[in-house]
């Protein structure tokens, strides 16, 4: 399996346990893998052989820009299975990074991995 990554996405969303926090957009920073079969993009060059990274982008931040969160990690299944469903990946990991949410702590966040792989 072959890996497109897009690292350091920076996109808005509103995320937070208390509902005050979910009151402003906050910056987010997420690093997706995408696993995929890229052995036909390779040998047509062609960007329909291949997932298109930034209709990738476009429609996560469309989609933050619909929906709150509480958790990081629901956040995180929704950009999984987003991509899973509508990019057609095999596989999927998500690192969702909440940056500067508490003193002395760069980011706080989680890693998850999902696939369509049976």
């Amino acid at each position: 399996m072959d890996i497109i990554f897009l690292e350091q996405v920076e996109v808005q969303t509103k995320l937070g346990v208390p509902e005050w926090e979910r009151m402003l957009a906050q910056t987010i920073i997420l690093d997706i893998e995408i696993g995929y079969d890229l052995g036909r993009a390779c040998k047509t060059d062609a960007i329909a052989d291949t997932v298109d990274y930034g209709a990738v982008v476009g429609r996560i931040r469309d989609t933050l820009q619909e929906h709150s969160f509480q958790l990081v990690e629901a956040l995180a299944e929704h950009i999984c299975q987003l991509i899973l469903a509508e990019f057609c990946a095999l596989r999927v990991k998500v690192k969702v990074a909440k940056p500067g949410i508490l003193p002395s702590l760069g980011a706080l966040g989680v890693i998850i991995e999902r696939n369509n792989i049976i």
